[in-house]
């Protein structure tokens, strides 16, 4: 039996160790993406429900809901990583309202510029010409991708006002405020 400071139980307590906090790594990362995916998925299931109420106004019909549901996992990690690029120093000492707003906007355009450029490729990848390649967004021009930014931007003001406040407050704080239907005590 070797004692507390034999090298190999170091080693082999310092390899557990380094498991156990790969896997709380990855645990985190899982939930993140979940939390992020499923966020993503009801806003885009949402704006697909809307757009099937309005084209059957028209008399056109359209089913697809699993576009959302590939839509909020392909961009949840193109969020995932771009919130890994983490800009809140910049925002210490500063109003909530700031990075929520800043932060919902740059994320707005940089899901809609994925989303276009992903489409674009596989447009590419099926054959299409580089003008047909380029997905009609919001109606298509300028003016359609301007409108999708800033139909998305609002859509994740609830996001980035959760995680904002959680930061402040602290996650489980905010976690029981919102979900235990009673407040939690000062200094809590």
């Amino acid at each position: 039996m070797g004692t507390p400071a034999d090298p190999a139980i170091v080693r082999k307590t310092g390899a557990t160790d380094r498991w156990r906090r790969i896997g709380r790594r990855v645990s985190q990362e899982a939930r993140r993406i979940a939390t992020i995916f499923i966020y993503l998925w009801v806003v885009f299931g949402v704006l697909v429900l809307h757009e099937s109420v309005v084209l059957s106004r028209h008399g056109l019909s359209t089913q697809f809901y699993g576009l959302a549901f590939v839509n909020a996992w392909m961009l949840a990690k193109v969020m995932l990583v771009a919130e890994g690029l983490d800009a809140r120093p910049h925002f210490e000492g500063r109003p909530l309202i700031l990075p929520v707003a800043l932060r919902s906007a740059g994320f707005a355009l940089l899901l809609v510029c994925a989303y276009a450029a992903e489409e674009s490729a596989i447009n590419l990848w099926k054959g299409h010409s580089l003008a047909d390649a380029l997905p009609v967004i919001g109606g298509g021009g300028v003016r359609g991708l301007a409108v999708m930014t800033v139909i998305m931007a609002i859509a994740l003001v609830p996001y980035f006002t959760w995680r904002e406040l959680g930061r402040v407050l602290g996650r489980d704080k905010l976690r029981a405020l919102m979900l235990s239907g009673s407040e939690v005590p000062p200094g809590a």
